[in-house]
């Protein structure tokens, strides 16, 4: 069996699986561009709420082939640009998407696997589960946003640690540390991430959506731009069907049903 993106859905969630048998799921070139297009799909589809990416028997992702690297070696400096850049599209893709996405981790993410998870809106993990920026291990430096997703969620000396050491962290330290959201028990993680999903799709989607928008890019703007960007958005939702339809739920002592 080859490397894929194996795509399913569960009521209003898509599920994108890694699927690499007998290499714990390592990424293969094959599996960048099936994924961005699920992850379009889902922006044009308004069935779909909410995304889970997760890895198929009970592992998340070793993170890049070190054959497939080798044989990138072999190829000019342009092909191995190339080959980053479509790792980046795919994160650049789970961040650009409108509908939430979580991460359900089980056994491992390392890597550019580790880079995946730390791209998503969300993380569930097994508690017994690892992550590791490894490349250090081998003569590599990161790609796919690992140093700026570490950078911008941890305090500088201890995603240095994390980039330089390359030694594995558990789940649980990286909960307490607020990079992960959730430690379930192992092997339920992706029964626990559709059950938050459930819960996300009863939401305003409008609101949802913006909500992500709004979190993305608060990093990037002084607090007076973001002033302005909140008071457009709110603007917006509050004259959306969904502000009438929530409100009045509220008032009403019901539950909202939004379309």
């Amino acid at each position: 069996m080859s490397a894929e993106i194996r795509a399913s859905r569960h009521e209003a969630t898509l599920i994108l699986t890694l699927s690499n048998p007998g290499a714990k799921n390592a990424l293969h070139p094959d599996m960048f561009a099936a994924a961005i297009e699920a992850l379009s799909t889902a922006e044009r589809d308004d069935s779909i709420r909410a995304v889970i990416l997760t890895g198929a028997d009970n592992f998340f992702c070793a993170g890049g082939n070190l054959n497939t690297l080798l044989e990138l070696r072999t190829r000019d400096r342009v092909k191995q640009a190339d080959a980053v850049d479509s790792l980046c599209g795919w994160i650049e893709a789970i961040r650009d998407c409108p509908k939430p996405v979580m991460a359900a981790v089980e056994g491992a993410a390392a890597g550019a696997g580790f880079s995946l998870a730390l791209a998503c809106d969300l993380i569930i993990a097994g508690s017994s589960s690892k992550f590791a920026m490894s490349y250090v291990k081998v003569g590599l430096t990161p790609d796919g946003g690992a140093s700026w997703f570490l950078g911008q969620m941890l305090p500088r000396q201890l995603a240095t640690e994390i980039l330089l050491e390359g030694k594995p962290v558990l789940a649980t330290r990286l909960h307490e540390l607020g990079v992960i959201n959730r430690i379930v028990a192992d092997g339920s993680a992706l029964d626990a991430a559709l059950q938050w999903a459930d819960e996300l799709a009863a939401l305003s989607s409008y609101a949802v959506e913006r909500i992500k928008s709004l979190s993305g890019e608060a990093r990037e703007h002084s607090l007076s731009e973001h002033f302005e960007v909140e008071k457009q958005y709110f603007v917006d939702s509050l004259n959306h069907r969904d502000a009438q339809e929530g409100i009045n739920a509220f008032l009403e002592k019901r539950t909202p049903h939004y379309k």
